[in-house]
């Protein structure tokens, strides 16, 4: 009976960005800025690229299950629980 550990993510992206970075959290979301455009899903790659190498997991750990096509999006990860995402993600956020 292995049930598959996974957290849900909300995740606001901001393309054409200065630099990649992850923010903090707002209005219940992660602010993650992008330098790719919004444009052919290169924000989405480059969304999934930060995240997964923030959260320290492989690329396929992360799926974006709703808003391809919007700039606030709902992110599965696998194999990490919320507490662990949250501790993660506070330690790679600039102060």
């Amino acid at each position: 009976m292995d049930k598959k550990l996974h957290t849900i993510l909300n995740v606001r992206v901001h393309p054409k960005a200065s630099r990649n970075q992850v923010g903090g959290l707002e209005e219940g979301a992660l602010q993650v800025r992008v330098t790719a455009p919004a444009t052919k899903g290169k924000a989405n790659a480059g969304m999934i690229s930060l995240l997964a190498e923030t959260l320290g997991v492989s690329k396929s750990q992360l799926e974006i299950v709703r808003g391809h096509s919007s700039k606030d999006k709902v992110v599965s990860i696998e194999t990490l629980t919320e507490q662990e995402v949250h501790r993660r993600i506070k330690a790679e956020v600039p102060r």
